[in-house]
C-alpha cells in the first residue's frame, strides 16, 4: 500500500457514524402515573376530550383554548390553577426515539435571543428549564417573567407544558401543577403524522367547566 492509500483514520470513521437519536425523556412511572397515553388511560374517568390530549377535571381548574388568529386553529391548551399557569401542547413524535433534549435547547436559544436568562434542572418530571424572561410592552421595562418548561416523551407523541405564575417558585403550587399536567391523556391517533407536527386540538365535544 502506498503512502496515498492510506487507511481511513479513527477521526474520520467516528465522524462518519451517524449520531444516536435523542433518547426519550420521561418519569419513571409514566405509564401509571401519567401523562397517559390515551391506551394507558382510565376509560370510565369523565375526561374532557380536547382531540390531541383529554382533560381531567377538577375543582379550581380553568380551561381556556389558546387559538391561532389567521388559522383560526386551536395551538394549546391553557390551564388556571392553583395561582398558576399550564400552558399544554401535544406533539407527534418518533416511535423510538424523543423530542424533549432537542426541544429544550430550541427554547434555550429563543429565551436568550430575547435577552433572557435559562437554566436546566432536574424536576419531578425530569429535565426542565427555568427561566426568566424580559415582558415586552410593560410599563416597567425592566420587568421580567419566571417560566419553566417541562416536558415528557411518550410512545409516538410528545407534550410539552409552560408554567407560570405560583408554581414557578412555591412548593405546593408546584406539586399541583405538576399533578395536574401528570393527568393529562395524550390521544395520538392511528394517522401518520411527521415528527413535531401539533396533534390537531378541538373544542370539547359536550360544553362543561372544570
Amino acid at each position: 500500500m502506498t503512502d496515498d492509500e492510506t487507511q481511513t483514520t479513527p477521526e474520520v470513521e467516528q465522524a462518519a457514524a451517524p449520531a444516536a437519536p435523542p433518547v426519550k425523556s420521561a418519569p419513571t412511572d409514566r405509564e401509571s402515573a401519567g401523562p397517559f397515553d390515551e391506551s394507558e388511560a382510565n376509560p370510565v374517568r369523565p375526561y374532557i376530550d380536547l382531540g390531541g390530549i383529554k382533560i381531567l377535571p377538577r375543582e379550581g381548574l380553568n380551561l381556556r383554548l389558546e387559538v391561532e388568529e389567521q388559522t383560526k386553529r386551536i395551538v394549546a391548551v391553557g390551564l388556571d390553577y392553583a395561582d398558576s399557569t399550564l400552558q399544554v401542547q401535544p406533539f407527534a413524535a418518533p416511535r423510538t426515539s424523543g423530542l424533549w433534549e432537542e426541544t429544550r435547547e430550541q427554547i434555550r436559544q429563543q429565551v436568550k435571543q430575547q435577552g433572557g436568562r435559562v437554566e436546566e434542572r432536574e424536576g419531578p418530571l425530569g429535565p426542565e428549564l427555568l427561566a426568566e424572561v424580559p415582558v415586552t410592552g410593560g410599563a416597567d421595562a425592566t420587568s421580567k417573567r419566571l417560566a419553566r418548561f417541562v416536558g415528557v416523551d411518550g410512545p409516538r407523541w410528545f407534550l410539552r407544558g409552560v408554567v407560570g405564575g405560583a408554581a414557578t417558585s412555591d412548593i405546593e403550587a408546584a406539586a399541583a401543577v405538576e399533578d395536574l399536567f401528570r393527568s393529562i391523556v395524550v390521544v395520538r391517533g392511528t394517522s401518520p403524522m411527521p415528527p413535531r407536527d401539533l396533534i390537531p386540538l378541538r373544542m370539547p365535544a359536550t360544553p362543561g367547566t372544570a
